[in-house]
């Protein structure tokens, strides 16, 4: 089964396993990451907001149009910057490494 590795706000490294077919905000929650999905996956927030490695990029498929528009209200916004809820882990990504950004605005209010 494939793994990935988070960082962590304060730098730490987690590594977990990660189910294909599962988005990476699932396996945040179902381990206890620090990653808050707001809208619950549901593409209308970008509290689930990731920092994918340089070296990960071009394993994912590109972001859809919907997941750019919300990314654009995402804090600390990078060029490799995704949505957690919108990454679903394929056999290729056996040890992909995402990073949470420093600080997350949750405009939904919650």
């Amino acid at each position: 089964m494939p793994k990935m590795t988070f960082i962590n706000r304060d730098g730490s490294r987690t590594e977990v396993i990660a189910p294909i077919g599962s988005s990476i905000l699932d396996i945040a929650h179902r381990n206890d990451i620090d990653i808050e999905g707001a809208c619950e996956g549901s593409l209308a927030c970008s509290t689930c907001h990731i920092i994918v490695e340089r070296d990960w990029v071009h394993s994912l498929e590109e972001a859809s149009e919907d997941e750019e528009d919300m990314l654009d209200l995402a804090f600390g916004l990078t060029k490799t910057s995704r949505l957690g809820c919108q990454v679903v882990i394929t056999e290729e990504m056996d040890g992909l490494v995402v990073a949470l950004p420093k600080e997350v605005h949750n405009l939904l209010g919650g």
